[in-house]
């Protein structure tokens, strides 16, 4: 096992994001967001999106573990594993309920001041995600989300009373968490948590695609331009993207699957070209040109893409991505998903998550040789069943010798290949409410939280046989993998 030590000031930490954690849907002031009406599903059921919360169904987010009055407990255990950073997100809902107010909420602002302010007394470094998967549902429904030029203005709004909050507290930002999952344009799921995006009886594939298409380069806008004034406030604040990074391989040696797998590429890495570069690649400005996609881009849009670029990228790698041209010829590829092929070569966790530490190295590497910006990897994990054992304990070896191989491999890419990564945040350092399943039992966590799918259990904490493992990790600042 391949162990080297991170460089000096490298923040070693974990990840969670508000809507699978806070709970608290209906305290504080806090509004409707699009997770809150999103219900249970399962590794083989999807979750429902319904038109507003519905009596007699199952939101999980509801309560999720009621980390809102659960915090200060939550914090000192990330502390007793040695974190030095803790990323989260600021809930859009609790600083604006419906998303349209002129004015903030002081309730919701505040809570944050006090979650903030306890990362900063166990010396705590707050990685903050300004929209993650959590939009006002009332900007979904009534506006068309982030198909709506309007929508920008609403966001930058709630990103500069942030910046302007916490320009003491937060000094690390990420605008919109995986805003690349949408490339994946017909699962309902990504495009409503993503954009905000509630899709319509009878909309075609061509339909939806341009959707994403319009709604992306909006959310880019809005990115770019909140970068602009984050800087203003603070010119100190480190203001990153980030997206969900899965090297892509072809199935076999062959022309055609070599060129399927980069235009695969080419097809979802242009949010990150856009948030690094400030320009759309050649590639997809063709293929959108081609198709009339995003009619809506102004020479003032342009500017700003080019003025709000990005200090870092962050991303979360949970797996590679194989594809076969037996499936989707290169230049028929629209939907992405329908080009994906299994990797023979790989074992897949219990939700059929090929697992694969190598491709982590190999993220790494091609993301430095793209971007040439400081990497943050803050995400992480593998989620599974726990099983609570007569007298308490929780032996995960299972998540232990994931992790380990993970980190192993990301040491050698900043030790040998010379990577500039800034941390690692592994993801659901707590176990939380899995975002794409809606369940409890899919578990991440260091942390054990007494609930079930069914939403019963105690909502007491526990330590996982990982949690000792992580601390020793963190203490030999990544020496110690055994």
């Amino acid at each position: 096992m391949y162990s080297a030590k991170m460089p000096k000031n490298f923040l070693w930490g974990g990840a969670v994001a508000a809507h699978q954690l806070e709970g608290a849907w209906k305290e504080g002031g806090k509004g409707t967001s699009v997770a809150d009406v999103m219900t249970v599903g399962s590794a083989t059921k999807p979750r429902e999106i319904t038109d507003g919360v519905l009596e007699g169904k199952n939101y999980p987010n509801h309560s999720a573990i009621d980390f809102y009055h659960h915090y200060k407990e939550d914090i000192k255990l990330m502390a007793e594993m040695g974190f030095k950073a803790f990323r989260t997100s600021i809930a859009w809902t609790r600083i604006f309920p419906n998303g349209d107010e002129a004015e903030p909420n002081e309730e919701g602002l505040k809570f944050y001041d006090d979650l903030f302010d306890t990362c900063h007394e166990y010396g705590i470094e707050p990685v903050i995600t300004l929209s993650h998967f959590e939009m006002p549902f009332n900007l979904a429904k009534n506006y068309g989300g982030f198909t709506n030029r309007k929508v920008i203005d609403f966001f930058v709004r709630f990103a500069e009373v942030c910046f302007k909050r916490y320009k003491n507290k937060v000094k690390y930002w990420m605008t919109f968490n995986e805003i690349d999952n949408q490339s994946a344009f017909n699962n309902d799921f990504l495009m409503a948590t993503n954009s905000g995006i509630l899709f319509k009886d009878g909309m075609t594939d061509r339909d939806k695609e341009a959707a994403m298409y319009q709604a992306g380069h909006y959310e880019l806008v809005a990115s770019a331009l909140a970068v602009k004034i984050g800087h203003k406030i603070n010119p100190d604040f480190q203001i990153g993207c980030m997206i969900n990074y899965s090297p892509v391989r072809p199935l076999t040696p062959s022309s055609d699957d070599v060129l399927l797998a980069d235009k695969w590429e080419q097809r979802r890495d242009w949010f990150s070209d856009v948030h690094v570069f400030g320009e759309y690649p050649n590639a997809v400005e063709a293929y959108i040109e081609r198709n009339g996609y995003r009619p809506d881009i102004t020479d003032e849009d342009k500017i700003v893409l080019k003025e709000g670029t990005v200090d870092y990228v962050g991303f979360s790698y949970y797996q590679t991505t194989t594809v076969s041209s037996e499936k989707v010829k290169p230049d028929e590829l629209t939907d992405l998903a329908k080009a994906v092929a299994k990797n023979p070569t790989l074992k897949r966790s219990d939700w059929g998550w090929e697992i694969d530490p190598e491709g982590l190295r190999i993220a790494l590497n091609q993301l430095q040789d793209s971007y040439h910006k400081p990497l943050f990897i803050v995400e992480n994990g593998l989620g599974a069943y726990d099983k609570v054992e007569t007298d308490g304990s929780i032996h995960d070896d299972y998540r232990i010798d994931y992790l380990r191989n993970h980190i192993s491999e990301m040491e050698k890419a900043v030790e040998l290949d010379g990577v500039n990564l800034m941390g690692y945040l592994p993801w659901g350092c707590i176990d939380l409410v899995s975002a794409g399943t809606g369940q409890m039992d899919k578990r991440y966590g260091f942390i054990y939280v007494d609930k079930n799918d069914a939403g019963e259990g105690t909502l007491a904490r526990s330590r996982k046989d990982s949690i000792f493992w992580y601390k020793k990790v963190i203490e030999s600042n990544g020496q110690d993998l055994d």
